[in-house]
């Protein structure tokens, strides 16, 4: 069994707190009877039977709560197959991991900021493939195609830029790892999604770009940072933090190349998003989704039946319960008692 909106659960840590103050309740009502009367007249005005049908009311109401909240969480069991037809578009994020990107203009950096809405991107994929190639002074392909989004943003989360030594942005070198990507899917809605802040551009961008639409590869590309840039910290061992210095021992500030950036996109027939500081990643797929999908077949989908209705019928029977069952006796012996005193 699990659960379709898992975090209506923590509600169920009310029902101790409910509890707590039903116990403390009981308590100080207690001691401020006994400031009034007899423990003796006390038992005889609320006899044991009173306190036990509260007791058993109180029961029905916790019962009720759980019961809601179990429904609410929308429990699913019992397995049923679908088939499911899949379609979409085939989208390859190549993502700069030079050191530039550990540039703070942007919180907490420029590379951390770009996994994380990578990472709101897959969230708003339905049907499209996604791929993640990384790059440097040279390019790998960290994820392939796939539609298995979980496994994905595992890979996004391991990024890192110490994973490449050699220094640079080979946007290029990116640009044909994404085309020997592309090659086993003779798909005709293709993506190539670049997020940089183009410093140190490294090869002859323009024929891999040229080679990629002759593929009907169209390239978006990102630009993340300021332009007025930021310095670039190195941590060292002990925690501390020192900023990159030139040969000649000057702080070393990365910027912004929009300029080249948006010249890549234009010559991949895409768009540029300038996102500076502020990165979204929205438009981007709404930009994407209006590309012609393509069809990747059907898919056989082992889907779990929601079961909350069961839930929801047992909490509605235990606050009926509550409702009706009396708190009270109709009489209690002591008022027995008294009318028989005043018969004799």
């Amino acid at each position: 069994m699990n659960f379709g909106s898992p975090l209506f659960l923590w509600f169920l840590l009310a029902i101790p707190v409910f509890i707590g103050l039903f116990i403390l309740y009981s308590q100080w009502r207690q001691k401020s009877l006994l400031k009034f009367a007899s423990s003796e007249l006390i038992k005889r005005l609320i006899p044991p039977k009173i306190t036990q049908r509260q007791i058993i009311k109180w029961t029905f109401f916790l019962l009720f709560l759980f019961f809601a909240i179990i429904a609410l969480a929308r429990p699913r069991f019992g397995i049923k197959m679908q088939i499911a037809e899949r379609k979409g578009v085939d989208i390859i994020v190549a993502l700069d991991i030079s050191q530039s990107m550990l540039a703070e203009d942007v919180v907490p950096s420029r590379l951390e900021k770009a996994k994380y809405e990578i990472s709101k991107f897959i969230d708003l994929l339905k049907g499209d493939r996604i791929g993640i190639i990384v790059f440097a002074g040279e390019s790998f392909v960290q994820c392939p195609l796939t539609l298995d989004y979980g496994a994905a943003k595992m890979f996004l989360d391991a990024i890192s830029t110490d994973w490449i030594r050699v220094q640079g942005t080979a946007i290029a070198d990116a640009i044909y790892k994404a085309i020997e990507a592309f090659k086993t899917q003779p798909h005709k809605s293709k993506v190539l999604l670049i997020i940089s802040d183009g410093e140190d551009h490294l090869g002859n961008i323009e024929n891999a770009v040229q080679k990629a639409v002759a593929n009907n590869i169209r390239i978006h590309v990102v630009g993340i940072g300021s332009q007025n840039g930021a310095p670039i910290p190195i941590k060292k061992s002990g925690g501390s933090v020192e900023y990159k210095k030139d040969a000649n021992g000057n702080m070393v500030i990365t910027r912004l190349n929009s300029m080249m950036l948006e010249k890549i996109s234009i010559e991949g027939k895409g768009k540029y998003f300038h996102s500076g500081t502020n990165l979204d990643m929205t438009a981007i797929y709404n930009e994407i989704s209006k590309m012609e999908k393509n069809e990747f077949g059907l898919d056989r989908l082992n889907v779990f039946e929601e079961q909350y209705q069961i839930f929801l019928f047992i909490a509605l029977l235990f606050l009926l319960a509550e409702f009706f069952f009396p708190q009270t006796t109709k009489s209690n012996n002591f008022l027995k008692g008294k009318n028989n005193e005043n018969i004799n």
